[in-house]
């Protein structure tokens, strides 16, 4: 969050309900696996990522670990923290807000990842490692505006250390492991290029938005706006009561989730769509039933219904349905819809069946 300027509400934003959706259920479950957001300029791409930040929790970390370990889960330690927290040694504990990193497009890969010092460590026999980018942003948000500007090699280490948790940096058979588990949140405007279809399928959700459309819609933006910009931290306190209702709302979903339970027929349905609408691959199968439960835990609930199911597939599906070059894909919401309620139909009917016949 910026020090000397207040962040603009993510309450405020008009509309665009479905980015504010995959946000804040990669905020409540980062196992959802990120999201992409695909749209014109000026449509509050960025201005939604970094409001996000400000409704996530503080962070308690080891106050001298330069990844910002958690000082009660060694599941999640460096080798360093790990080793002091198995001695018995007392760690220092500090609080930090959740970080948000930005990743510029035109940045090196020993920025991102991290550099070694071969010298040294050919000389003194150490390892010296520089951290960078992956490590600042361990266990918050490292987002990337115009991410299909960005050498395909390093969305690739990106999306790497995304799903593994773990950035590995090796140089000349010297190599150096640290966490980096992070929210990954892309942005690009597609008439600037688009990505190569084996990252599309790499990003847990995608969103495409646009301007819109309503009058009043526009109104209420230009209207919000212009009272941000004219008493910036007046506008913030506003909206205050709001955003920290948002913000419990998440603290609340982050708790129920592991209570949150899929049956073995949100499976059979999610798996029916996948076949029915052409989706090669298993990563959507997973990233509907991750997103469908997390939704499900933000709406208070411990298990899914079909309203999950569906809010999840609009977010998981469209960027990985097969595609004629140079053609978009629109995915038929009724149809998406009608398959969901049919598959839960047929069974409930299979299931009735069974219970008749073992009665």
């Amino acid at each position: 969050m910026a020090a000397n300027r207040p962040i603009y509400p993510f309450s405020a934003i008009v509309g665009q309900e479905r980015l504010k959706r995959a946000l804040l259920l990669n905020a409540i479950n980062p196992r959802v696996g990120g999201v992409l957001i695909r749209g014109e300029k000026g449509t509050a791409k960025s201005t939604a990522v970094r409001a996000l930040q400000r409704l996530l929790p503080l962070q308690k970390v080891v106050a001298d670990c330069p990844y910002g370990d958690p000082p009660d889960d060694p599941q999640r330690m460096c080798d360093r923290c790990l080793s002091r927290y198995q001695a018995g040694e007392t760690l220092p504990i500090a609080e930090r807000v959740t970080p948000l990193v930005e990743l510029p497009v035109n940045a090196s890969e020993d920025r991102v990842v991290g550099a070694l010092d071969l010298e040294h460590a050919l000389t003194e026999g150490q390892r010296r490692f520089e951290p960078g980018l992956l490590a600042e942003a361990n266990r918050g948000i490292l987002y990337v505006d115009e991410v299909n500007l960005l050498d395909d090699h390093l969305v690739d280490l990106l999306l790497d250390a995304a799903a593994m948790g773990v950035n590995t940096v090796e140089r000349e058979g010297i190599s150096v492991s640290h966490p980096a588990r992070f929210i990954l949140v892309g942005t690009m405007n597609p008439e600037e290029g688009e990505l190569r279809p084996q990252l599309l399928d790499r990003f847990g959700l995608a969103v495409e938005i646009g301007g819109l459309r309503e009058i009043d819609e526009r109104v209420a933006i230009i209207e919000r706006r212009m009272a941000f910009e004219r008493d910036p931290v007046a506008f913030v306190q506003t909206w205050e009561a709001a955003e920290q209702m948002l913000a419990q709302r998440i603290r609340e979903a982050k708790a129920l989730l592991p209570q949150v339970r899929i049956s073995t027929t949100d499976m059979s349905i999610v798996a029916r769509l996948a076949v029915e609408l052409g989706v090669d691959g298993h990563r959507a199968d997973l990233a509907i039933l991750e997103a469908a439960r997390t939704h499900a835990a933000l709406e208070g609930r411990r298990t899914l219904t079909p309203v999950d199911l569906r809010l999840a597939a609009e977010l998981a599906l469209p960027h990985r349905m097969r595609r004629q070059p140079f053609a978009d894909v629109q995915l038929d919401e009724e149809r998406l819809g009608a398959i969901i309620q049919q598959a839960s139909e047929h069974l409930a009917e299979a299931d009735a069946e069974q219970k008749k016949k073992t009665s």
